[in-house]
């Protein structure tokens, strides 16, 4: 923090320039003694945005336009349906005046939420792939949406329709403790809103969502209503809406949101993370997708305030989940009861919850942890969690979905049209269309290169312009190669992530471990040369002077791996499981002579790996060892049967 004064000329000036020299220094010292970092005003590496990459990707791409052609649409159609999209014509007649009352038409107050997400899924379609139709369709049902909110923009469909059979009879006052999810609604919302900003410039919805936040900040605060929200959300949505607006009531409304959690007589528990300040926090507990939404929030406060209190709890609950409470495949939540984290170490297989939801909340907490540190062991989550438990939440085809994603199930668990509760569906439309903005990030002059998916991208890097172009057959070949478009003798750093799986273990930690020997090394070369790199926080970067065209090769080699578990995860004592790359494998009954929970693996089994293109969209599949093994995220793609992930390891 730099002060700069006018000197003052007179000895009255003086002696009130020295009692405010005083008090600002008294205050400086005191914000910095409770861990604010100095001219911290965001996160140290930047996101490139997914609007400035193009994915061109044999595995991504197919995916992309599944979500866009089949998903997003299959979304609305359900949303209409089953009443949540009338639940905002029938608020919004109820606000003309044209009745006094209707009847709610879908069964949950948080159902608004739904349709929110998939407007922020779409949004992010339409900046990548402009469709005039989608965007026609947008502009009709945010006006549906508008009439719904109330004059002082109050917007939450079931209270409007009929305040008496609602979840909030008043407002607010549910929120927290029985989770009437209006601040949670209201953070998608805003979420969407932005989206939808950004994609098409129309301010249609963001002025719903400034009118709504408004009103919050009007509503909340040190000298106001005192809560939090029994479902976070809302900070993420304040946060967005911070960044694109510039008024700082909506970063601090957030932060008093994030502060007040664990105070007050009316508090909650670990279920809903209320139960202790959010800065006292060491591990993870309750609702997954609570956690992983209020830790990526704390997340953005801490880069936007320097709070490095915020910075130390995150950090320890990181290395709870990582350490103790993370499956193999990415997935959180092991507990079907409370949808949540159990114990450590608590991670059964055929019960274990996984939502999908809650994969994707740990992504967008990964992400953010990396924005933070810059550390590759955070990347190494986040596509641990991306290829596996979080696209096994929707099928090939994209119009069945998982909710759960249990690493086990005996015949009987299939993937469904949509849910009473669809959470999962919806987030997986908006989580989909914005998979290219986790692909690159830069500080300074480096560039980093987080993600091996084909794309070209075009963006400033330290103010110059440059072009990539990425070229992979990942996740089935570990070939990389990019070619780089600037002006001759631009300097700057290219910095590739060595996965973990390649380097140590296939998770940061000592949760998961190989169980067979590797000693595979990544291979760097410029322009067919074979370089050494620099190797920084799981990063091999290079630093020259590039000119236009030159090319750079990762090659990543990728064995079939034998993974084992720590011997205090009970439910994996003494079995084993088979990766490749970023790919967990399973066996299906379908595939396999013995039941998929009888099959032992020998100690000196080999396994072979090969592509096969007519089988499940094209996928690798393990074999050896009399054992046939697919991706885990494509199981269930050929209907319901026996799946296991962990096998009996021969003694």
């Amino acid at each position: 923090m730099i002060i700069d004064f006018i000197l003052p000329q007179r000895r009255e000036d003086a002696k009130i320039y020295l009692i405010i020299s005083v008090i600002l220094a008294f205050l400086l010292i005191h914000k910095e003694s409770r861990g604010q970092i100095p001219g911290f005003t965001d996160y140290p590496y930047q996101p490139v945005k997914f609007s400035e990459v193009r994915i061109n990707d044999k595995f991504w791409l197919p995916r992309i336009e599944v979500n866009r052609t089949v998903t997003i649409p299959f979304a609305f159609m359900k949303c209409d349906t089953t009443g949540r999209i009338r639940n905002f014509e029938v608020a919004g007649r109820v606000n003309s005046g044209e009745i006094s009352s209707g009847k709610f038409c879908s069964s949950y107050g948080y159902d608004d939420s739904d349709v929110y997400k998939i407007i922020e899924g779409a949004s992010y379609s339409l900046s990548t792939h402009y469709d005039s139709k989608l965007d026609a369709y947008l502009d009709k049902l945010i006006a549906k949406i508008a009439g719904a909110q109330e004059k002082d923009g109050y917007l939450y469909s079931m209270r409007t329709i009929d305040p008496e059979k609602s979840w909030a009879k008043v407002r607010w006052v549910n929120d927290r403790t029985h989770s009437s999810h209006e601040l949670y609604n209201a953070g998608h919302m805003v979420e969407a809103a932005v989206a939808h900003f950004y994609a098409t410039r129309k301010k249609s919805f963001l002025n719903i969502a400034i009118k709504n936040a408004d009103l919050l900040c009007n509503t909340f605060g040190p000298d106001k209503m005192h809560t939090v929200p029994g479902h976070q959300e809302i900070e993420i949505g304040l946060i967005k809406l911070y960044r694109v607006t510039g008024n700082k009531k909506y970063l601090d409304l957030a932060k008093f949101f994030l502060d007040e959690r664990g105070k007050g007589d009316d508090r909650g528990g670990e279920y809903n993370q209320d139960n202790k300040p959010v800065t006292e926090l060491d591990e993870a507990t309750g609702h997954a997708v609570r956690a992983g939404y209020m830790y990526s929030a704390m997340a953005d406060v801490a880069a936007l305030t320097g709070d490095t209190s915020y910075i130390r709890a995150i950090d320890r609950v990181w290395e709870n989940v990582t350490g103790k409470k993370i499956y193999i495949t990415g997935g959180i939540g092991a507990n079907r009861a409370w949808e949540g984290f159990g114990k450590d170490y608590e991670l059964p297989n055929d019960t274990g919850y996984n939502e999908t939801c809650a994969a994707i909340a740990n992504v967008l907490w990964n992400w953010r942890m990396f924005l933070l540190h810059g550390d590759s062991k955070y990347i190494d989550v986040l596509e641990r969690t991306l290829y596996n438990g979080l696209i096994s939440g929707v099928s090939l085809v994209g119009n069945t979905f998982f909710y759960p994603n249990p690493l086990e199930s005996n015949g009987t668990y299939k993937r469904s049209e949509w849910f009473g509760c669809s959470c999962c569906p919806s987030n997986i439309t908006r989580f989909i269309s914005s998979v290219s903005g986790y692909i690159y990030s830069k500080k300074n002059d480096s560039l980093f290169v987080n993600l091996f998916i084909g794309n070209n991208a075009s963006f400033l890097l330290d103010g110059k312009k440059i072009e990539i172009t990425e070229e992979t057959g990942y996740p089935w070949d570990g070939k990389i190669r990019v070619r780089i478009g600037t002006e001759p003798g631009n300097q700057f750093a290219v910095c590739f992530r060595i996965p973990c799986w390649l380097t140590g273990s296939p998770i940061p930690g000592d949760l998961y471990s190989f169980d067979d020997k590797n000693n595979d090394k990544p291979l760097l070369s410029v322009n067919d040369t074979a370089i050494i790199a620099n190797y920084s926080k799981g990063y091999a970067c290079i630093e020259r002077r590039w000119n236009n065209g030159d090319e750079i090769e990762l090659i990543l080699p990728m064995p079939v791996r034998k993974v084992i578990a720590n011997p205090l995860v009970k439910a994996d004592k003494n079995k084993v499981c088979l990766v490749r790359g970023p790919i967990v494998f399973c066996a299906e009954g379908l595939d396999n002579h013995d039941p998929v929970n009888n099959i032992i693996i020998p100690a000196n089994a080999v396994f072979d790996a090969r592509f096969q293109p007519s089988l499940l969209h094209g996928v690798e599949v393990v074999s050896g060892a009399d054992i046939t093994a697919i991706p885990y995220y494509a199981w269930c793609n050929r209907g319901a049967g026996k799946m296991n992930v962990w096998f009996y390891k021969q003694k």
